[in-house]
């Protein structure tokens, strides 16, 4: 019996209104204080956590938090506080299982594009993903300059944007250190940035870059036309983002007001992906 088991009585039960489980409570015999098997737990003090799994589904299956809060008759402030909950324990589960796993060999990497309420104040988000299992291995968020027609109106409507997209690579490949050998393969296109940036977290390295392609009707503009595409897992992950992501569909009127909320909804998404969706 350890010290701590000495120190520690059981004083009775209690079943938990919000699940109906029973729950044992326990006495420190040393401070008299009360506490049980939930105390310490992430969903303390939570009143449906019954819903948490189901609600996590829906919100990678490409559901809004409004339909979300319709269909379990919930406020749809409610389902605020889980969105958040459960984003940050995802991303917190997604770096535990990911370093739990081999280390990748081949890894492409590449950047999608959405935006921040308008079109005028768009955002990137800098994939990499493991290249024969399409496995998440990272991924970050970053503001960028608004391009083409609306560079103009962007700047006279909301002044200069900040292009943080180095400093996003930059973040997105340290987190990859521990989950990449250090002379890993890696793939991309042919972006005059990457390079720069992939050096300064593996100098080991080899990298590989290939000409875009134009994108295909299907797969929400991420798969390509050609016949055989070599950066076909990054792509193929990237469209299944953009299909199971309401705020990342093509024409939707679901869009990201925050950048951090994107972030724990990529990581709802990249956690469900690893888990559930692939063989490892």
């Amino acid at each position: 019996m350890s010290e701590i088991q000495m120190h520690v009585a059981r004083t009775g039960q209690f079943r938990r209104k919000s699940d109906s489980k029973t729950v044992q409570r326990y006495r420190c015999n040393r401070c008299r204080k009360h506490f049980s098997n939930a105390t310490f737990r992430d969903e303390y003090w939570q009143k449906k956590r019954h819903l948490n799994f189901q609600i996590f589904r829906d919100l990678v299956s490409g559901v809004s938090q409004r339909r979300v809060a319709r269909n379990f008759h919930i406020a749809r402030r409610t389902v605020d506080r889980k969105f958040e909950f459960i984003g940050r324990k995802c991303l917190r589960e997604f770096l535990r299982a990911n370093e739990r796993l081999p280390r990748a060999s081949t890894v492409v990497f590449d950047e999608m594009e959405t935006f921040e309420h308008t079109k005028c104040k768009p955002l990137s988000i800098p994939l990499a993903v493991e290249g024969h299992s399409r496995r998440i291995l990272g991924f970050d968020v970053a503001t960028m300059p608004s391009k083409g027609k609306l560079a103009k109106i962007a700047v006279k409507k909301y002044g200069p944007r900040k292009d943080l997209r180095s400093q996003s690579r930059l973040r997105m490949f340290a987190s990859l250190k521990n989950l990449v050998e250090e002379g890993a393969h890696f793939q991309s296109d042919q972006n005059h940035f990457y390079p720069k940036d992939l050096r300064v977290s593996f100098p080991k390295a080899t990298h590989e870059a290939f000409k875009g392609q134009r994108g295909s009707i299907v797969g929400q503009g991420e798969l390509k036309t050609v016949r055989w595409d070599p950066l076909f897992s990054l792509n193929h992950t990237c469209a299944m983002f953009r299909a199971n992501l309401n705020r990342l569909f093509r024409k939707t009127w679901c869009t990201t007001k925050k950048p951090e909320r994107l972030l724990l909804h990529l990581a709802m998404y990249a956690y469900f992906h690893n888990k559930y969706l692939i063989d490892h």
